[in-house]
């Protein structure tokens, strides 16, 4: 099963566009191969609205936010996970506006008790004033927003369930356009297939993922998200059945065909399929570190 990616999505940098009765969206100017088009910002809500990964602390976008948000009361500032790309524009939003921010944690919060180091590249900054919880509701005068913890991505990745429509914030965790990296030590293979299982166990009417447009089809998508996961780990075993034993080796067999400049997050999501096939008892490690030799069992 092909995952059915929708790279169709054309939008305006700055500009405040309804996309459904409750949610409108600004696009933050940063594209990128891991951004897309940029971050989507999203408003919901109508006189007072609660605002889902304000997105990257970049003065023009900060601008086009405070446009969008004029006359608004934001009750909420709510952070999926706190990546560069999500959550910095937090603090000068939270500056102007008064309203608090909510998310599971700090950076790497869902490894804290495992005293795991965090991968460069987070918000390391970012302290939320309330901390949210799997279950937990956020309601606001026209909208209510059920959390619901998806570690993988990140040990502190979050969706925000909008009851009013069954649509779905889901970050990073799940996007339309390409697959997630899931790159160690914070983020985590075994977590993010158990945070699939569990979004498949919904019934969300929508999808809105920070990058590209929504995932009108999420259990379509969701269903070939988590066969694209299986048939990489077994492409991983079979790689290493042919005596291939190196990371490198198996990023240069398995992903020839994509950008280069992904090839470094590439050798992240292999490294975390390792790890669980580890875990698992299916794979063997010899040494470490760009020593480090994997065998089956």
């Amino acid at each position: 099963m092909a995952i059915p990616f929708d790279r169709d999505f054309d939008a305006p940098y700055g500009v405040d566009i309804q996309v459904s009765p409750r949610i409108r969206r600004v696009l933050a100017p940063n594209p990128g191969p891991f951004t897309f088009k940029g971050t989507g910002v999203y408003i919901v809500g109508g006189d007072d609205v609660a605002v889902v990964d304000p997105g990257p602390d970049m003065p023009d976008h900060i601008e086009a936010l405070k446009r969008a948000l004029a006359g608004k009361r934001i009750t909420h500032i709510l952070i999926t996970h706190t990546h560069i790309d999500h959550s910095p524009a937090a603090k000068p939003l939270k500056q102007w506006s008064g309203a608090q921010t909510y998310a599971f944690g700090p950076h790497g919060a869902g490894n804290a008790d495992k005293s795991v180091k965090v991968e460069e590249g987070g918000d390391m900054d970012f302290a939320p004033d309330i901390r949210l919880r799997d279950g937990d509701v956020i309601e606001g005068a026209d909208f209510t927003i059920d959390c619901v913890y998806t570690p993988g991505h990140t040990s502190n990745h979050l969706c925000f369930a909008l009851r009013e429509e069954r649509a779905l914030f889901t970050g990073d965790h799940v996007m339309g356009w390409s697959t997630t990296v899931v790159a160690p030590p914070d983020g985590d293979m075994a977590d993010y297939m158990a945070s699939l299982a569990k979004l498949r166990a919904r019934d969300d009417a929508v999808l809105w993922p920070t990058h590209g447009g929504p995932v009108e089809n999420p259990s379509y998508l969701l269903d070939a998200y988590i066969r694209h996961r299986r048939e990489r780990e077994a492409q991983i075993l079979s790689a290493l059945g042919d005596g291939v034993e190196t990371i490198p080796e198996i990023v240069s067999k398995l992903y020839a065909d994509i950008d280069k400049r992904l090839h470094a997050a590439a050798a992240r999501s292999v490294l975390a399929h390792l790890i669980q096939l580890i875990d698992e008892g299916r794979v063997v490690v010899t040494g470490s570190g760009s020593a480090a030799r994997y065998k089956r069992r």
